[in-house]
Order: structure tokens, then sequence, then C-alpha cells
């Protein structure tokens, strides 16, 4: 058993005991999620694996699955492995499956940071911005901003000036495959044994990122058309580590962000801060006298765009906990009949 290749992506503590006399688990951390299993790294190497039967009956929720980034304790055997544990996660990043379920999908776990990545071109999109950093946060990982392809822009300066507007608290790069020294700034903002995750819509330029952090084209990428936007080519989540150490996973371009979990506090610490000021602690910003972030809007202080945007997240998130609430509620009672 190979330990060393285990701590190249992240694990730190020493190998762990059997939970049983009649059981020898060793822990690995999943480094692809495909569509009828996983794969991971172990002390073994990297396997093939999926979870075992009693994983499956038992678990409650999708989050309770392994996702890229966990860290599990498997049982290997036979070149592949079995999974049986998912490991305490430290936190994870996640939104609301697509379509009218209202379950969680992890997109990644156990994350230090977050590129999230977004072209200059047409993909431009300050609103969207707002959702992911939102997200980003809630995951417990810090977020860096990387708007791509800014070659694309005759005002890269103007485009910066609004992103870091409303990336407040957030650092904000800009990269481009068209200079040499065009990815140097998200290099220097990574370090050995962390990980980080790069996320946003399709075709902005994630995997050409990864491929220059990892020095070799390691995922397939495809050129931007005359318009200058990409195609979406990431399939799969994936997981690498840089010749500097530093872990990095690669994630399918996301049609569209819907809500799950979002931290309002850092994504929109404007907003939060004005309303402080509200007369009513318990003020919705839409109709109440004395509203401070009313009357910033009025004003011009705070943008009308962004405070819709921040409304129309706020109910969202309220309208899929009550969703969350009632399916919980359902679940028990199905319990109790039998």
């Amino acid at each position: 058993m190979n330990w060393e290749t285990l701590r190249t992506f992240g694990y730190e503590g020493a190998a762990e005991p059997a939970p049983s006399e009649n059981e020898r688990l060793f822990p690995a951390r999943v480094v692809e999620q495909q569509k009828d299993g996983y794969r991971i790294i172990s002390p073994a190497g990297l396997l093939p694996a999926r979870v075992s039967g009693k994983f499956s009956f038992t678990a409650q929720r999708t989050t309770d699955f392994p996702a890229v980034g966990d860290w599990v304790l498997v049982d290997i055997a036979n070149d592949s492995a079995i999974i049986r544990r998912v490991m305490p996660r430290r936190g994870a990043l996640e939104r609301k499956s697509a379509g009218l379920t209202s379950a969680s999908q992890i997109i990644a776990a156990n994350l230090d940071g977050i590129f999230l990545c977004m072209s200059v071109n047409e993909n431009f999109n300050l609103r969207r911005l707002e959702r992911y950093l939102a997200v980003a946060w809630s995951s417990g990982a810090v977020p860096c901003v990387i708007l791509t392809k800014s070659d694309l822009t005759d005002d890269c300066a103007r485009v910066l000036e609004q992103t870091q507007n409303v990336a407040i608290g957030t650092e904000v790069i800009t990269a481009t495959d068209a200079d040499p020294h065009g990815f140097d700034e998200v290099r220097k903002r990574m370090s050995p044994g962390k990980t980080y995750a790069f996320i946003g819509s399709s075709g902005v330029g994630k995997s050409t990122i990864v491929n220059h952090l990892l020095g070799e084209t390691v995922l397939a990428v495809s050129e931007v058309d005359g318009a200058g936007k990409g195609r979406h080519t990431t399939t799969a989540r994936q997981m690498f580590v840089t010749p500097e150490g530093a872990i990095v996973i690669d994630t399918p371009g996301m049609r569209e962000l819907q809500l799950d979990s979002a931290d309002f506090s850092a994504a929109f610490s404007d907003v939060e801060a004005l309303a402080a000021s509200c007369r009513f602690s318990d003020c919705s910003h839409h109709h109440e006298p004395g509203c401070a972030v009313i009357a910033a809007a009025e004003s011009g202080l705070l943008p009308e765009e962004r405070l819709r945007n921040y409304r129309k997240m706020q109910k969202e998130i309220a309208y899929q906990e009550q969703r969350s609430q009632d399916a919980a509620r359902r679940e028990s009672r199905g319990r109790k009949r039998f």
C-alpha cells in the first residue's frame, strides 16, 4: 500500500483503523464521478469503485452518496473497491437538482477554494455571478472570480470594475490563453495540498485553465466560434494534481444554477449592511416604511438590478426550504405507517 500517493491528494491522517475485527477498510478520495460509479485514489492506487448495497439501502438523500472530493472508507479487492462509508465533510458546493425535484446535488466536497469562471464575451452576466457567489460562499471555501478570454474585449478595465462592484470581498482576476503568462495569476492563488474547483457556464474555458495548470492537455477543449463562444466539452467531474501539488477539480458547465443554499451575508454584504439600518428588524425590503435598502436603491446608491436579484434569490431559497421541509414531513409520515 502506497500512502504517499494518497497524501498527494490531500490526505493528512494515518491509516484508518478497521471499524470491526471482520472488516479492513482503507481511506480513499473520490477523484471522478460517473453515471455508473466512481474512480477513487487509494493506498492501492487509482481504482474503479461503487457503493455497497447496504450503503444504497440506508442512504436517505442524494447528498448522502459520495461526490468528487469526498473522503471515503473502502474495501479493496480484485483491483476494484466498494465504498462503505463517506467520511464527514468539512464543506460542500451544492445546488438544487434540475427539474421539479427538491433534492440537492453536491458538485464537489471538501474544497479550499472555488474559481468562478466567466468569460468577458456574451457569457458576461453580473446577475449570474451574484448567484454563483452566494452558492460558493455557502460551501465554506473561498471564492475567486476569473474573467476568462480577457483578450476578447477592448475595455477589460471597465469589465473588471463592473465585476469588482458585484463581487464585494472577493478577489477578481483576468485570464487568457492568448498570452503565455495569461494564467499565471490563477497559479499564484493556489497552494500545494489544497483543493480547488473550477465552475461556470459551458464554454467559458475552465478546461483550458486546468490543462494549463497541469502542463499538458488532459481535458478535451473546443475552439471558440466566430462570436468568441466556446462549446461544452467536460462531461464528468474530475480531480487532478498540478506539478506544484495543488489539487484541482474540473466540472461540467452549468446551464443553470438553482439555489439549494446561499450565503447572502457574504455575497450581498452591501445589502445586508444597509438592512441593519432599516426601521424594522424583520424588514422584507419590499414596501415597509423606513427601509434603508429601498432608500439606497431609490437614491442610486444600490443598483436596482442588484436589489431585484437579491429579492429573487431570497424568495427562491425560502421556497426551496419549504419544499424540503414538506418532503421530510411526508417521508416521516410514510415511515410511521410502516
